[in-house]
């Protein structure tokens, strides 16, 4: 599946994101939970959402009302307190890369290091919400494995009011922010990307074209502006099918001949850590039967700098080979959770599902959830992985003796 993010004909701001993923069916209450209590250490906010009608599209509106804020505080203890939110650890690190992106953004309009910038705007309680909303969307619609491509943005044109006074839009931060991507002036004389919503744009996106490529739309979400135009004041994003069923990849590669085994073990840990979709290292014979190693990442064109630094900071190594743009053909993934009891206590487990042509290729327990439950139990992780393999065979029979039941229209008391 790949997602398009199509702000062409409104820009792109936090609430209309997180309106345009409800729209795609992300869990509103939950968004609403995680938003307001996720402000709290920043200011009070209230999160409504409404189905309204925009210039003839029907859309949803997410409306993040600021009942107080707290005084700007700088970029170092701002993240400080985002890391001590309870979030799902992939929202929090998505959330962090978003407010870092902005202060790069706010830093280099101002010429200050990041921990001289203060955040203002960025920093108010219902930006924090919007951040944290739209990341937390975008994962419960199980997005964070999809291709997503970002089209270019209108950003709109005039003069707005700012913390640092009257800026020309699109203002200064956006600019810096939208430096990769690609941008529109107009359609009207009006603020229509903001910074917040510029910078989750940058870091969600995969790539950026200037057209819809080749694709079967399956379905599409319509998020709602505040204002109103003459035109549709909307986000539109699709979920879509590739035609191709391939995806775009960089194969980064390097020798090494002279890291220990914890060194190596730190590099493959730091190297998920910065991005990389997968890393291998396979034993391998050098020039003058010196033994060694190969190292070969797997990365997204967004994290290939990344990568690369990490490589060269970590290894010392003297050159990179990389291999850009390559195609991989790819099966749709699924990820669902599923609960179950062990010792008279409840643990969630995900599964990692595979299809081809519709038809389910692989069905495995994520390792982080085994671990858990080895590490809570005191049961070794084979024994976990047995029993979730048989308990999950339980209740498969168990869904469809209740659907034969069903079937056969026998009283729900029956007992067999």
């Amino acid at each position: 599946m790949t997602i398009i993010i199509d702000p062409q004909g409104s820009g792109i701001a936090g609430n209309m994101l997180i309106g345009a993923f409800v729209d795609l069916g992300a869990d509103a209450s939950k968004i609403k939970e995680i938003m307001e209590e996720s402000a709290k250490e920043f200011g009070k906010v209230e999160v409504t959402f409404d189905k309204i009608n925009k210039k003839g599209i029907s859309s949803t509106y997410c409306d993040v009302k600021m009942l107080e804020n707290n005084p700007p505080i700088n970029y170092p203890d701002f993240i400080e307190k985002i890391k001590q939110l309870d979030l799902d650890n992939n929202v929090k690190q998505t959330s962090i890369n978003i407010f870092e992106r902005i202060a790069i953004g706010e830093s280099e309009v101002h010429g200050k290091s990041l921990d001289e910038i203060h955040f203002h705007e960025v920093g108010a309680s219902d930006a924090v919400a919007d951040v944290i909303g739209s990341v937390y969307a975008y994962y419960n619609l199980n997005y964070g494995n999809e291709k997503i491509i970002g089209l270019p943005i209108a950003v709109g044109g005039g003069r707005v009011k700012t913390a640092h006074g009257i800026l020309p839009v699109p203002a200064p931060a956006v600019v810096e922010i939208l430096k990769d991507a690609q941008m529109i002036g107009g359609p009207v004389e009006s603020e229509l990307a903001t910074p917040t919503g510029a910078a989750i744009y940058m870091e969600l996106c995969d790539e950026i074209h200037d057209f819809i490529p080749q694709t079967k739309a399956n379905k599409v979400g319509y998020g709602a502006g505040k204002k109103d135009f003459d035109h549709p004041n909307v986000l539109r994003i699709i979920e879509s099918s590739n035609e191709t069923k391939s995806d775009e990849i960089d194969v980064i590669e390097t020798n090494m001949d002279h890291l220990t085994g914890e060194e190596i073990g730190y590099l493959f840990n730091k190297l998920l850590d910065s991005g990389a979709r997968d890393v291998s290292i396979t034993p391998i014979i050098m020039k003058k039967n010196r033994p060694g190693s190969l190292l070969k990442v797997i990365s997204k064109k967004k994290n290939r700098d990344v990568i690369i630094d990490t490589i060269f900071k970590e290894t010392g190594s003297l050159g990179i080979r990389i291999a850009p743009n390559i195609h991989r053909g790819i099966a749709k993934r699924e990820f669902v959770k599923k609960t179950f009891n062990i010792d008279e206590k409840e643990y969630e487990v995900t599964f990692k599902i595979g299809y081809v042509n519709g038809e389910i290729i692989s069905e495995r327990p994520e390792y982080d959830d085994l671990e858990k439950i080895a590490k809570d139990t005191g049961l070794a992780l084979r024994k976990v992985k047995e029993m979730i393999r048989w308990k999950k065979q339980f209740l498969f029979y168990q869904e469809v003796l209740t659907v034969l039941l069903q079937q056969a229209c026998l009283p729900k008391t029956t007992k067999f």
